[in-house]
C-alpha cells in the first residue's frame, strides 16, 4: 500500500517558459502529486537554474533529460519519480517521451504527440510494448461543462449526430512576432520545432481532438486549404477544413492565428436530429442546450442537475469561476488516479481514465498529416491514414 503522493519530473518549462508554469500549477492543484526532478532547459545552466527557482534538491536538476531519466532509475522505488511531465517544444516531445518509456516511467507530454506521425505510431508500439501510461494534456477535453456534453451525445439526447462545427481563432501571430525574438512565437513558426503545420499543429489539434471527444465520432476524411498570410512565415498561420466523420456526420473546422482581436476563442457546436448544443472555451461555465421546439436552455457548472461526468470534474459550488488551469488540473489529477490505483493494487475511480491517451496522439499526427497534403493538393479529400 503506497500512501504517499505522485512523485513527477519534468522536461522542459524553465526560467521564461509559458507553458511548465501552468503544468505545474495544474499537477499541485489537488494536493496529490509533488515535482522531484526535472531537465528544465536544454542550456544546462538554465535547467540549474530553474529548479533552484522550484526549491528542488540540486541532485534532482539534471543538465539533460537522457541523464535524468539514467539517474532516476538507479534511485530507490521509495524516492524516484514515478512519471515525466513534457512540456519542451514539439520536436523535443517523442525522444524525452521515449527515454522515459524505455526507463521505466510513466509519461504525460504537451500535445501534439509529436514531431510527425511516424514517431507518433512508434511512441504507440512502445507504450503498448511497455504496458506504461502515456498521457495526452489536450486540456479543453478537462472542462465540466464539455464533460456534460459529452455525456448528452452519449446517452442519445440529441439523437444521430449530423454537424459538428468546431472553431478556434486567435489574433497573436497576426504580424511577424518571430522576428522579434519572441520565444513563443519562434519555435511555433519554425518547421524543423514545430513540425509540418503551424497554427494547425499548435491549435488546429485541440479543435480536432475536441469535436471527436465530445462527439465520440473520428474523423474519416478532410479537405484542407492552409495558408501562412504573414509575409515570408514557413508553416501554416489559417486554415479551413470540411470534415467527413465515421457514420456520416458533416463538420467544418477552422484555425486561425491571425485573426486580429480574437484572443483564445475555442468554439464547438454540434447538431443532431433531436437537438444541439453550445460551448465556447472563453465562457467555460456555461452549456447551451437546444432541443426541438423548445427553448435554448442554459447548463451552468457546479448544479446539481449535471451528470456524473461534470460533477465529478467540478471543484467548487455554482457561481464561481472555474476556468483553464482547474481543466488542465482534471488531467492531472485523472493520470495520477490511474498512476496511485495501479501502486496501490486498488480498483482505479471511474474518472481515472478519463484523460487523452497516446491514439488520441496518433489520431492528431494523422490529421496534420492528412491537413498537410490535402491543402498542397488544392483542398482534395483526404483519409487519414493510421
Amino acid at each position: 500500500m503506497q500512501n504517499r503522493k505522485i512523485r513527477m519530473g519534468m522536461v522542459g518549462g524553465g526560467q521564461g517558459a509559458f507553458i511548465g508554469g501552468v503544468h505545474r500549477i495544474a499537477a499541485a492543484i489537488d494536493q496529490q502529486i509533488e515535482l522531484v526532478c526535472g531537465a528544465f532547459s536544454s542550456d544546462p545552466e538554465r535547467s540549474k537554474a530553474s529548479g533552484k527557482d522550484l526549491h528542488l534538491e540540486d541532485s534532482r536538476c539534471y543538465t539533460d533529460f537522457m541523464t535524468m531519466m539514467a539517474q532516476e532509475a538507479k534511485l530507490p522505488e521509495g524516492e524516484r519519480m514515478d512519471f515525466v511531465a513534457i512540456v519542451t517544444p514539439n520536436h523535443l516531445h517523442f525522444p524525452a517521451a521515449k527515454a522515459a518509456l524505455e526507463a521505466g516511467f510513466h509519461v504525460l507530454s504537451d500535445k501534439p504527440a509529436t514531431f510527425d506521425k511516424a514517431e507518433a505510431i512508434e511512441l504507440e508500439q512502445l507504450v503498448e510494448a511497455t504496458g506504461l501510461k502515456y498521457g495526452l494534456t489536450h486540456n479543453y477535453t478537462g472542462y465540466p461543462m464539455v464533460k456534460e456534453a459529452r455525456e448528452m451525445v452519449q446517452n442519445g439526447e440529441l439523437g444521430k449526430i449530423r454537424k459538428v462545427v468546431v472553431e478556434y481563432p486567435q489574433g497573436w501571430l497576426a504580424t511577424p512576432l518571430e522576428k522579434e525574438d519572441q520565444k513563443q512565437a519562434a519555435w511555433r513558426t519554425d518547421p524543423k520545432r514545430s513540425g509540418a503545420a503551424g497554427c494547425m499543429g499548435d491549435i488546429g489539434t485541440h479543435a480536432e481532438n475536441l469535436a471527436e471527444y465530445v462527439t465520440g465520432l473520428q474523423i474519416k476524411e478532410l479537405a484542407a486549404d492552409l495558408t501562412a498570410f504573414v509575409d515570408g512565415r514557413l508553416l501554416d498561420d489559417d486554415g479551413n477544413v470540411l470534415l467527413r466523420f465515421e457514420g456520416g456526420a458533416k463538420g467544418i473546422l477552422h484555425a486561425s492565428q491571425i485573426s486580429v482581436g480574437e484572443e483564445n476563442s475555442l468554439n464547438i457546436r454540434i447538431f443532431g436530429e433531436k437537438g444541439g448544443l453550445e460551448w465556447h472555451q472563453m465562457e467555460p461555465n456555461t452549456l447551451l442546450v437546444h432541443r426541438l421546439n423548445q427553448p435554448t436552455q442554459i447548463y451552468r457548472t457546479g448544479n446539481s442537475y449535471l451528470g456524473e461526468s461534470a460533477t465529478a470534474h467540478s471543484r467548487i459550488p455554482a457561481g464561481h469561476p472555474e476556468g483553464y488551469l482547474e481543466a488542465f488540473a482534471n488531467i492531472y489529477r485523472n493520470f495520477s488516479a490511474d498512476i496511485a490505483a495501479e501502486l496501490n493494487g486498488e480498483p482505479a475511480p471511474s474518472y481515472s481514465k478519463d484523460y487523452p491517451t497516446i491514439k488520441d496522439g496518433v489520431r492528431g499526427m494523422a490529421f496534420i498529416e492528412a491537413l498537410v497534403k490535402s491543402s498542397q493538393s488544392n483542398a482534395a479529400w483526404t483519409e487519414l491514414e493510421l
